[in-house]
Formats: structure tokens, C-alpha cells, sequence
């Protein structure tokens, strides 16, 4: 069974408070009717911190669609690679020893992906086959893993890499003002996360059973307009409720493998806000200490779309992780309703593979470095 090893995160240097959210909103929006609604709801986030690819003064403007998505893939280009090294140093591989790419963003385009530049630069195999995943928004994380995890059941020798992208700043619309639109102002984060999915051997969480849920009629509950100034985030009102939709899924995916998930011994879910989680530990029966790792990543970055899921096992890592064998879920919610869910133990494994060789060596090679 395949292996989720440690995951390699990067968050852009510049950083927002939520003071300075909060500012913003009273300056820029004085006037706006329901402002005291949106300056709660955007207190109420349990945000203290984010981070963004351009300075504040920079990411409030717009010089349109065209400008920005050069902006999405210039600093894609510059901010991957590391983060794709140290996630092949965390699993003990190569470049060379990678199968299959599946990248992960919805706050930008690229075409060819951003896959075909990754293996032309980075020196991985041109026989390296490409998965990129645009419209899941931030189920994406999840369905990335459970289709690495479904590659390397077909492939057992495979290493599949993951790498999510997401600059959530550079769909900021100065002219959406609904509560909605203040609100994810105030909640969204940019990040990069990659991860290796091993085939044999590693470190990490060992995949046993993957599943997905849409909740049907709820297409137009997190949604885009595409329109000429780009892509307009549109969130609905009930989104905040999805979770008593959602958890019972959670519970059917364990229950069809014979596990309470009431019983886990650790959860790492997408932290879209506060009540997602408080709502999980309702639905699920569980302590709110089971996801401390998702709200220390919502706290201190925001929602980081698909690098949420990435964030918060990357915490689980740093704090020594869990006993061996320890039975454990990974969530990520997005548009759809979708949610995205994988079960499997925790594994400590001393195996290595001839390509264990050192990601510095091989970004000089490729001239990356």
C-alpha cells in the first residue's frame, strides 16, 4: 500500500493581520451597508495571520486578467521547485524515481501546466505522465492524494509527486462587494505544498481506502464567474452548514472499512473556517484537539485552499507524528459539495531506494538551484 510521506510548505514572505484586514475594510468600505456584519464575520474567522505574493498595495489593485495570471505563473516558476525538492528529500527521492506529477491549483491557468515546465526543468523523466486538476477548488488537496493512492495500487512500484499551488490574493475583485466577498477578503491565504505518494516503503500515512461525496444540488454554493476581469469568487450563505451534510460521508467511508471514525486516533481536514471544524466535532463525536493541526494552519495562514490538508499534516510531522499503526483520516471540502477522503495507519519505515540522492544536487544540475 502506498505511503503520503512528509509534505515540503512555502508561504510567500509578505504578511497580512487580521488588524490590518480589519483596517482595510473600515477604510476602503465606510459606507458599505452590512459592514458591521462583514468586519464579525472576518473577526470571527479565527485568522491572525496571512500571507500573499505581492505586497498589500499591489494585490489591491487590478490590472486585469491577463496581467495577473502572468503574475500566477512567474511566481508558480519561482516558488515550486524548492518546495518540490524538499518533498522528495522528506521521502528519500529523486527526481528520477517519480511516475506521475499531479498539480493542483484553482487561482490560475497554464497551458501546457505548469507539469510539462516542472519535468522540462526539474530533470524528471519525459515518460513522467502529468495529472493537473484545476476545478475542485480546495477538495483538490484530497483528490490529489486519493489519486496518487489510486496510481500506486495500479502501479505498485510507482512514486506519484503532488504539488498544489494556490495564490488566492490574485483573485481579489475590487468591485465584489457582497458580506460574501468581504468575508473570503478577509479569509484566504496563498501557499505552495508538494508531497510524495511512495509505493513501497516511507514514512507517513499508509493509504488503505479512498472515497469521494458530492451532495447533490449544490453546484452553485462555492462557485466562480469567469468574466473578462477573471475569476469571481461566489460563495453562498449555507456553505457554513455543509459539514452536517458532510460529516455522515466521513463516517460511511470508515464504517465501510470496519472503523468507527468516531474511534481515529488522528483527523487532518480542510480548515475552510471555524464552524467547519467545531461542526466536525459535533457531527463526528470527536475532541476538538483532533484538529488542532487544521486550525493552527487556519489561524496562522488562512484558508489556503488545497495546501490546507498538506499544512496540517506537515504539522502533524513537526510534532513527532503518531504511534505506529495509528488509524487516521484526511479530508479535503470543496465546490460541488465535494469532499474528498482517504483512511490509513501511520507507518515508520527505514527503507530507501537507489534514488535517494540529494535534491541540492540535483537542482544544480538542472541549473534551478
Amino acid at each position: 500500500m502506498a505511503t503520503l510521506c512528509r509534505p515540503s510548505i512555502a508561504v510567500p514572505e509578505n504578511v497580512l493581520t487580521n488588524e490590518e484586514t480589519l483596517e482595510l475594510a473600515r477604510k476602503m468600505h465606510a459606507d458599505h451597508p452590512q459592514l458591521r456584519l462583514a468586519l464579525r464575520l472576518i473577526e470571527n474567522t479565527g485568522v491572525r495571520t496571512r500571507h500573499i505574493v505581492q505586497p498589500i498595495e499591489e494585490t489591491l489593485k487590478h490590472p486585469g486578467f491577463e496581467a495577473r495570471n502572468k503574475v500566477y505563473e512567474a511566481e508558480a516558476k519561482r516558488r515550486v521547485p524548492p518546495v518540490v525538492y524538499k518533498a522528495l528529500d522528506n521521502a528519500g527521492l529523486g527526481v528520477q524515481d517519480i511516475d506521475l506529477i499531479v498539480y493542483v491549483s484553482c487561482t490560475g491557468f497554464m497551458m501546457p501546466s505548469l507539469t510539462a515546465w516542472l519535468i522540462n526543468t526539474l530533470g524528471f523523466k519525459p515518460e513522467t505522465r502529468q495529472l493537473p486538476i484545476a476545478q475542485l477548488g480546495c477538495a483538490a488537496g484530497g483528490a490529489a492524494i486519493n489519486r496518487a493512492h489510486d496510481f500506486c495500487l495500479a502501479y505498485p512500484d510507482a512514486n506519484v509527486l503532488i504539488v498544489a499551488c494556490e495564490f488566492c490574493s490574485l483573485c481579489y475583485q475590487p468591485t465584489d462587494l457582497g458580506v460574501g466577498n468581504l468575508l473570503s477578503n478577509g479569509l484566504f491565504g496563498d501557499a505552495v505544498a508538494a508531497a510524495v505518494m511512495r509505493g513501497k516503503g516511507g514514512t507517513g500515512m499508509r493509504l488503505e481506502r479512498n472515497g469521494s461525496h458530492l451532495v447533490p444540488d449544490t453546484e452553485d454554493w462555492i462557485s466562480y464567474a469567469v468574466k473578462g476581469t477573471g475569476f469571481h469568487f461566489q460563495l453562498d450563505k449555507r456553505v457554513p452548514t455543509t459539514m452536517k451534510m458532510l460529516a455522515p460521508a466521513l463516517r460511511t467511508l470508515a464504517t465501510q472499512h470496519n472503523w468507527d471514525v468516531s474511534g481515529l486516533d488522528f483527523h487532518i481536514v480542510h480548515a475552510g473556517g471555524p464552524r467547519i471544524l467545531d461542526d466536525l466535532c459535533y457531527f463526528l463525536n470527536v475532541d476538538p484537539e483532533m484538529f488542532r493541526f487544521s486550525r493552527a494552519t487556519l489561524t496562522e495562514r488562512g484558508n489556503i485552499a488545497s495546501c490546507v490538508v498538506f499544512d496540517a499534516l506537515d504539522r502533524l510531522f513537526e510534532h513527532g507524528g503518531v504511534e505506529d499503526s495509528a488509524r487516521g483520516l484526511i479530508a479535503g471540502f470543496g465546490p460541488g459539495i465535494t469532499a474528498e477522503m482517504a483512511l490509513g495507519r501511520w507507518v515508520t519505515s527505514d527503507q530507501t531506494t537507489l534514488g535517494e540522492q540529494a535534491p541540492a544536487r540535483e537542482a544544480e544540475q538542472a541549473g534551478v538551484a
